[in-house]
Parts: C-alpha cells; sequence; structure tokens
C-alpha cells in the first residue's frame, strides 16, 4: 500500500534534498569528532537536521521527526556550550543518522518508518538531561579478528562484544537472527543469512555499517535501486541551448546550398560556401556532443563522503585507530560509473582497515604512530580517472601470498615457481583467495578482491597493485571518463566489422604464416621474446577457421595476453554504444554504426574467451 499517493513528487525531492544532506552531516560529523570544539560544524549540523525534520514534517513521517527533534535538541545545547561532547556521546549521535538513513529507506518504499529503538531514544534524552550515556551496543574495542596465520580465536576474544560487533557490521540486532544465546560460531551463520537474504532481495552484499542499523522484522527490506535523476548545473543547460541554436542556424545554411544546387549552381563560390557550412556543422557537432556528456558528469567526492564514516565504524570495532584521508573530490565522472563504483570502493576500504593497518601495539612495538592513516583520491589522467587508496600498514609479502594460494589449491606449485613478485601479488584477485584462516563478519570468505576486478573490468577498468613489506599497499584504479562514449579499434572479417575496446589493444602486428609456431597442437607468435597464443576472430565468434588473416591485435585482459587476428583493420574511432535490450548475442556487448552506416558489433572479449576456456 503506498502511503505517499498524491504526493510522489513531493517525496522523491525529500529524499534526494535529505539524503545528501544527512551524507553532508556525516562527513561534518567526523570532522566534528577531532574538533568537538568546532562551532561552525555544531551549527551547520544543527541546521542539517533541523531541515531534515522540516521536511519529514511535510510528509507525516512522525517517528523520523521525533527523532531529528531529540538529535537537533542536542546539538542545539552543544553550540550553546550546555553540554560538553565525549566518545560515548559521538556513538549514540553516529547511531541516531544511522536510524535516519534506515527511515529514509523506508520512505523510499512510500511506506512509513517504524521507531528508532528505545536504546537510542532513551540515550538522547538522557543525554539533554546531561547525564552520562553509553548505548549497551555500542561498538568496543576488540581484539584483532583472525590474523592471517592464526588458528584460534585471539587471545581476549571470550571478552568481545558479539552483539555490537555483529550489528557494526551488518546493521542488525543478532538476538533477531540468532536468539538469546550467542558465540562466534552463531555470527557467522547469521551473517550467512543475512547474505542469502540480501541476494534474495536483489540487494548488495557489501552495504556500509550503520547503513541499515535497526532493521526489525516489520521494517521495509532496503531494496537497492539506482537513481534515475540527475543534478546539473544551469550553465551547461545553456551551453547545451546555445550549440542547439548554432546547430539550427548552420542546418538552414545547408538547407538553402542544398536548394541552390539542385537548381544548378554548381560554382566555386558554392561549393566554398558548402565547404565551409559542413566544417562548421562538425565543429558544433562535437562540441554539443561535449556539451552533452558533461551533463552527467559529477563529482565523485559524493561517492567518496560515504567511506570515512565507514572506516570509523569498522576500526573502532576492529579496535584500531585509524584515519581516512580524502582528496581529489571534485574529479568529475559519469553518475552511472560513480553508482557501479561503490562496491569495489567499500571492498577496498574494508580491506585497508581490517587486512592493511596493524592493531595500536603492533604498530608502537613496529616504531610507527599510534594512529594508522588510509589515503583514497581521485584525479583525471588525460581521457581516464585514476582512483587510489593507500594505507601505511604492514604491506604484503609476495611469498606469503603465493604460499597461500598454494595452500589453498588456487595454483600450483609449477605455476607459483614462475611468478614475479607483482604477479604473486595479483593472485590476491583470484576468486576464493583470502589470507584469513578464520571466517570473521569481516572477511575470511575469499569474495572481496575478485569482485572488486570484476566490477572494475565491467566499467572497462584496470586495477594494478603495489605492497611494501612494513610501508603498506596501494591499489590504483584506473577507469575511462565515460561509459557512453568508447573508443574502439574496427576490424574486418569479409564484409562485415567488428570492435574491439582500444583499452585492450597495445599494439598491431602483421600476420605471416611463416611466423606462426605449434605449441601442443596450437597456433603460437613470438613477440620480444615472448611466446603468446594465438585467437583467430573467426574461432571466437564461432564462424570456424579461418587462413586469410593478415592482421594480428596485441590484445591484454587482466593477466592474459594474446594476438587476435582478423583479416584487416578499418581504424580507430570513438562510437556511441547501443545496447541490445530484448536480444543479445553472447559475446557481443552492444552495436554502433560506421560512418559509411554499417553496423558494427562491439565484442565483449571477456565473454567471448570464457566460452574459449571451457572448450
Amino acid at each position: 500500500m503506498n502511503e505517499f499517493a498524491g504526493m510522489e513528487e513531493l517525496l522523491s525531492d525529500f529524499l534526494m534534498e535529505a539524503g545528501d544532506m544527512l551524507s553532508d552531516v556525516d562527513s561534518k560529523l567526523m570532522g566534528l569528532e577531532k574538533n568537538p570544539q568546532d562551532s561552525a560544524l555544531l551549527n551547520e549540523i544543527f541546521r542539517g537536521f533541523h531541515t531534515i525534520k522540516g521536511g519529514a514534517g511535510f510528509l507525516n513521517a512522525n517517528e523520523l521527526v521525533t527523532l531529528c527533534h531529540l538529535t537537533e535538541n542536542l546539538f542545539d545545547k552543544l553550540r550553546n556550550n550546555q553540554l560538553s561532547l565525549n566518545a560515548e556521546l559521538m556513538d549514540v549521535i553516529f547511531a541516531a543518522t544511522a536510524e535516519v538513513r534506515r527511515m529514509f529507506s523506508a520512505l523510499q518504499q512510500s511506506q512509513q518508518p517504524s521507531s528508532a529503538p528505545d536504546e537510542i531514544l532513551s540515550a538522547l534524552k538522557t543525554a539533554l538531561e546531561g547525564k552520562p550515556v553509553a548505548l549497551a551496543s555500542k561498538s568496543k574495542p576488540v581484539a584483532q579478528v583472525a590474523p592471517a596465520t592464526a588458528s584460534t580465536p585471539p587471545a581476549g576474544a571470550e571478552n568481545v562484544d558479539w552483539d555490537a560487533l555483529y550489528k557494526a557490521l551488518t546493521g542488525s540486532d543478532i538476538i533477531e537472527q540468532v536468539g538469546a544465546k550467542r558465540d562466534p560460531e552463531q555470527i557467522k551463520q547469521a551473517v550467512d543469512e543475512e547474505e542469502s537474504t540480501r541476494k534474495a532481495f536483489g540487494r548488495r552484499t557489501t552495504d556500509v555499517p550503520g547503513s541499515t542499523v535497526g532493521r526489525r522484522a516489520g521494517d521495509v527490506p532496503a531494496v537497492e535501486t539506482k537513481e534515475t535523476t540527475i543534478r546539473v548545473d544551469t550553465e551547461r543547460l545553456d551551453q547545451v541551448l546555445n550549440l542547439s541554436g548554432e546547430i539550427g542556424l548552420t542546418k538552414n545554411r545547408l538547407t538553402h546550398l542544398r536548394t541552390d544546387i539542385l537548381q544548378g549552381r554548381n560554382d566555386a563560390d558554392t561549393l566554398r560556401e558548402l565547404d565551409q557550412a559542413v566544417n562548421q556543422l562538425d565543429m558544433l557537432v562535437v562540441n554539443l556532443q561535449n556539451a552533452v556528456m558533461k551533463t552527467r558528469m559529477q563529482p565523485i567526492g559524493r561517492l567518496f563522503k560515504k567511506y570515512p564514516r565507514l572506516a570509523r565504524d569498522l576500526a573502532r570495532s576492529l579496535g584500531k585507530d585509524v584515519e581516512l584521508v580524502l582528496s581529489g573530490e571534485e574529479t568529475e565522472m559519469d553518475k552511472t560509473m560513480i553508482e557501479d563504483l561503490n562496491d569495489p570502493l567499500v571492498h577496498l576500504v574494508r580491506n585497508a582497515v581490517d587486512h592493511g593497518v596493524e592493531t595500536r601495539e603492533e604498530r608502537l612495538a613496529a616504531g610507527k604512530s599510534e594512529k594508522s592513516q588510509v589515503e583514497l583520491s581521485a584525479r583525471q589522467e588525460g581521457d581516464h580517472i585514476l582512483i587510489v587508496i593507500s594505507d601505511d600498514g604492514k604491506g604484503m609479502r609476495p611469498e606469503v601470498i603465493r604460499n597461500k594460494a598454494i595452500s589453498k589449491g588456487l595454483i600450483t606449485n609449477e605455476v607459483a615457481n614462475t611468478l614475479d613478485e607483482n604477479q604473486c601479488l595479483e593472485l590476491i584477485f583470484l576468486p576464493g583467495f583470502s589470507t584469513k584462516d578464520e571466517i570473521s563478519s569481516v572477511s575470511g570468505r575469499g569474495v572481496g578482491m575478485d569482485v572488486v576486478r570484476t566490477n572494475i573490468q565491467k566499467l572497462n577498468g584496470t586495477v594494478n597493485i603495489h605492497s611494501e613489506p612494513g610501508i603498506g599497499t596501494t591499489i590504483s584504479i584506473s577507469l575511462p571518463l565515460t561509459l557512453a562514449i568508447l573508443p574502439v579499434l574496427v576490424l574486418r572479417l569479409g564484409n562485415q566489422s567488428f570492435a574491439v575496446p582500444l583499452s585492450m589493444v597495445r599494439e598491431i602486428l602483421p600476420v605471416t604464416q611463416a611466423g606462426l609456431q605449434k605449441v601442443s597442437g596450437k597456433a603460437t607468435m613470438v613477440v620480444r621474446g615472448e611466446v603468446l597464443p594465438v585467437l583467430p576472430l573467426t574461432q571466437l565468434i564461432g564462424w570456424g577457421s579461418n587462413e586469410r588473416s593478415e592482421v594480428g591485435v596485441l590484445m591484454q585482459f587482466g593477466n592474459n595476453s594474446f594476438i587476435l587476428t582478423a583479416d584487416g583493420f578499418v581504424g580507430h574511432e570513438d562510437v556511441v554504444i547501443k545496447s541490445l535490450d530484448t536480444f543479445r548475442p553472447k559475446g557481443v556487448a552492444g552495436v554502433t554504426m560506421s560512418s559509411e552506416g554499417d553496423i558494427v558489433l562491439i565484442l565483449d572479449i571477456k565473454e567471448l574467451l570464457s566460452d574459449v576456456r571451457g572448450n
């Protein structure tokens, strides 16, 4: 039942505005935790809760109004120096903002949200009275979870507040999942059940801790949906409008010249004017295309500002002191790509906090500062965006990674002996790889880094890793600015053209029968001393063998390099991809149209290679 019939537009506007405002409040709370006396931050956070409360009142979301009113009053007293901020009070405030976000999820499903837990409401009221507060389920410092070489629970594990740890990491109370009796094994079972439920509802399995805190049986599942709207600066829209007007004038000029030519005027002046008009139209269309693409661009900071809270909550639950430093938030990229980046970056931030940085005791013993630092940055390099996440933790030892992969049966000893240090580090991207010997609520299932690489490759991006033992680890992600326009290399088979992403192309080589060699019955070529497999495009797409291949394209996909052969190549083009929604042949990512008006199939190389491996 829709409880907001007739108010859909108001609800949509509220969720967009209030969602951005709450993310901004979360970001300011992280700054306030470092500088509790910052009066400007106190005032801004107060105004944020006040504005959200006002919008909720219009929607008759009374439970949300109640929670925001109490929190607003709390910040009013803080900014007037009637109360002082401490760690316990910050726990209450963070729990309140997590509840507000949970209520937004209910509103998104057109349902009135249920009340915040009594524990949080009581804590807010107690704080307003000036009394000490402490949430029973707050995240307490915990011993390091499942060290990489441990086969038994860490010392002090019997004192861990498992309820708090579970709630911080999954967003729900363990007692609802496993009843009154709780222990680590039950937590593992509960987390598995939680992930199964999320998959059943189509939700993501890497929710930010705290984003759905307090979900109970009567609450609406937080179904993950992509936004279909986008905010555009009016100056960019004005630019599009001006260019459209100029294109209209140029079109009128071309129409007039066409009429003159049809009437027999084909003198030098007329042809020169035609050439000028076509060049003018070409320039305007390119400018219009760039202007339209800019309307899709959004600052990546809208995504980045979610992660300091994630790092803070996770570090607190693991007993670590971690600061997440952001830079390059103003860097712009395609909005659809920003949305698809969320899951990989959640994995990387969690890994940096859980696996990368050490506990306070380990850092002090190694001569490091007690507080560890994780940096998340973005910058534009040419037509690509570079996203880097680095930590100052213990780093990774290639030989340890290699031995772990062997022990898990992911590679053989023979393969392991051929790997250099960088290739050993790349093993962490294998499905099923994990350095943890025990499964915890945070990690150990081996489903993290392979998901990161797979999702980045879907965005036509690449992932690279660099690590120094005792110094830290850096993971770099390179992505195209947009997926709407794709640089491709167009190949030819007979009279048919096919396109492959230019990001995978390393070199174009001539192919001769004399240059081909047979290894184990399969064609190979030697390129600068490296023996590479040769895969005819005809074989990949199922057209049978072709002995006429004259050109080879050195392709690189992840760690795999091979030579793709075809009859010839047409050239490099920047194409607009059209998806095949109703019917998509296997191995075809989409279609485009050549400058001659022919249909060109854009190949999904990963899917085609999977068929080859299967055979």
